[in-house]
Parts: structure tokens; sequence; C-alpha cells
């Protein structure tokens, strides 16, 4: 039996917080000549698309990440502000 193509999709969800979210998906096609060879390239092409999405989703993460920390850097600063003002009433 020849398969002519085969193809894998992956996609993954990303939660950002504060009701934010982002979907990236990668979808890859290759040309297979054998039956025997069709298993090897979809495991290779699950690899590759699944490294694709991480690759476009660290630099959304990390700057959500950066936001989340400066956010709770601040809602900290002004924590410690109101129990000071407590503190000298």
């Amino acid at each position: 039996m020849k398969i002519g193509t085969v193809s894998v999709s992956y996609s993954r969800k990303f939660n950002l917080g504060n009701y934010e979210s982002i979907e990236l998906g990668c979808s890859l096609w290759a040309q297979v000549e054998d039956e025997e060879d069709a298993d090897g390239v979809v495991q290779f092409l699950y690899y590759q698309a699944k490294a694709a999405v991480k690759e476009a989703a660290m630099p959304v993460i990390k700057a959500n990440e950066f936001q989340i920390s400066k956010a709770k850097s601040q809602r900290k600063v002004v924590t410690d502000e109101g129990v000071a003002e407590i503190d000298n009433f």
C-alpha cells in the first residue's frame, strides 16, 4: 500500500490570566513513499509542530509573566503603604 501524504496538526491554548488566553497551532504535511516510513514521519512532524508552537508561545508567555509580576509587586507596594499608614495612625 502506498501512502502519498501524511499530515499532523498540533495546537495548544495558553491561559494568560485575567480572562485572557491565546491559542497557537501548527499544521505540517509530508510526502511519503512507503507505508513503513509513515509512522516515523508522523512522529517527526508531531515533534516539529510541537516545537514550533512552543517557540511561538515563549515571547507571549514571558511578556505575560512580566506583567503579572509587575502587577503583584505594585499590589504589594500599595498593601505595604496601607499597613504603614495604619501603623502611623
